[in-house]
């Protein structure tokens, strides 16, 4: 790239909702020119400007060499990538480096919530941190004296991520007939989605209720507990880095594991992820396998909610590779894990078998964890969120000068060059208005641009 030609980047698929569009406006006010290619309906209606919108409504199998013709002809020097082993991604991001061009991987934060993820080349398995050594990042941080933030307690902007998945979902339905080719990168077809967004946006009060009463028995209990942290069995890090199938064959290992190893009063939870929707119904399995183990009456299941007062009492955790897995760490508490994380370094996750974890956790070295957890900070974890508009504000404001420096965040640290950090500060704002997607509505069918 010259010095006099502006930066060009094209936009994939991104999380629900307009964070998308509201980057490429701040990317266009720097100088720089933004494409969108978008493979449905739901692509097309959360981005507003029409011009530099491509619908892509070819063949999935003719996506890599369409991908690697449009990066040629529209002279991209940036891709900009939501998660990176979506089918769509994995092609487009080969076909990125091998014309030289700069791949921008944005993730859920690594530290949740108020937290998202920013890196070059890839995430979560294949983020660069996974061969970053404790040594390298105490070196890089031997310039810096800043105090890492306090895990926060809530999830998040998570009522707005549900919606916004619904309507998200509902616009892919209503957009079909312009988009005929298009396969969803999981395994539910796009209404079946749709249905269990809108079944768990119906179900929130039932679920508080049913969570509070579960939360109030283990509370009173009066028990010791290990708590089993579970993931979205069709989430990239569960399906991409960890050992497992499906998630009850993580239930099966937890349950076999306690039975073999825990001392005989102790308890075990597991504790679902905050957007499970109910595609695997994980309630029955747990009993079923609790039963079959004779653990009827010393395994329980929470719905969701709240990690912190569940943390504050437990024994150990247990996780595939949830991202949720820091704040047992930033606790003190043994953790182990069974998948790739970034997080898996042998100086804070145990190393055992998992009956003899049961039976006797090691502590993860705290002072390591730290280390690890501002260097996170520094360098990758940005404050903000996509889906609540305050959020997206908070990281906005970081997130472009971020994406136009010369260097990724683990070289800019290493040269000293880091910016100071910022504390966000996050307003309780209700659920979006759909107002705001009304212009995207009427161009859910409409044919404005051509195919790469």
């Amino acid at each position: 790239m010259t010095e006099d030609r502006p930066r060009t980047f094209l936009f994939l698929q991104g999380p629900h909702g307009p964070f998308l569009d509201r980057l490429a406006r701040m990317l266009r006010r720097a100088g720089a020119r933004v494409w969108r290619v978008g493979f449905n309906g739901g692509d097309r209606a959360f981005w507003f400007d029409a011009a530099s919108y491509i619908p892509w409504r070819g063949a999935p199998e003719d996506w890599p060499t369409a991908c690697a013709g449009l990066i040629a002809d529209r002279g991209v020097t940036d891709l900009v990538v939501y998660g990176d082993t979506r089918p769509v991604h994995a092609a487009a991001i080969a076909a990125a480096r091998a014309a030289g061009a700069t791949v921008h991987v944005f993730e859920e934060g690594y530290l949740r919530p108020h937290w998202v993820t920013y890196e070059r080349g890839g995430a979560n398995g294949h983020s660069r941190l996974t061969a970053l050594t404790l040594a390298e990042m105490e070196a890089a941080l031997a310039g810096t004296d800043a105090e890492p933030p306090d895990a926060p307690a809530r999830w998040g902007d998570m009522r707005q991520h549900v919606f916004y998945g619904a309507l998200y979902h509902l616009c892919v339905i209503l957009g079909a007939r312009a988009y005929p080719r298009f396969r969803p990168h999981r395994a539910l077809t796009v209404g079946q989605e749709f249905r269990l967004y809108a079944r768990r946006l119906l179900l929130m009060p039932a679920h508080h209720l049913g969570r509070a009463l579960a939360t109030r028995r283990i509370a009173r209990g009066g028990f010791p507990y290990h708590l089993a942290l579970l993931q979205l069995e069709h989430d990239a890090s569960f399906r991409a880095h960890g050992p497992f199938a499906s998630m009850t064959d993580f239930l099966a290992a937890v349950v076999e594991g306690f039975a073999e190893g825990a001392p005989s009063h102790h308890h075990l939870v597991f504790k679902a992820h905050p957007l499970e929707d109910g595609r695997v119904d994980l309630a029955r399995q747990i009993r079923r396998l609790a039963g079959a183990a004779g653990l009827a009456d010393r395994v329980h299941f929470l719905r969701g909610g709240k990690l912190a007062a569940l943390l504050r009492d437990a024994v150990s955790v247990v996780t595939v590779n949830s991202t949720a897995g820091q704040q047992a760490l930033w606790r003190g508490l043994p953790l182990k894990v069974f998948g790739q994380a970034v997080y898996a370094k042998p100086q804070f996750v145990s190393q055992q078998p998992l009956p003899a974890f049961f039976a006797s956790p090691d502590r993860p070295d705290r002072r390591a964890y730290r280390t690890f957890r501002r260097y996170l900070l520094e360098t990758s974890q940005l404050p903000g969120g996509f889906y609540a508009a305050a959020a997206r504000r908070a990281l906005l404001r970081q997130v472009v000068d971020r994406m136009l420096a010369p260097r990724d965040p683990y070289d800019t640290l290493a040269a000293a060059t880091a910016a100071p950090r910022q504390q966000l500060r996050l307003v309780r704002r209700p659920p979006p208005a759909t107002v705001e997607l009304s212009t995207g509505f009427a161009r859910i069918a409409q044919n404005d641009g051509q195919s790469p």
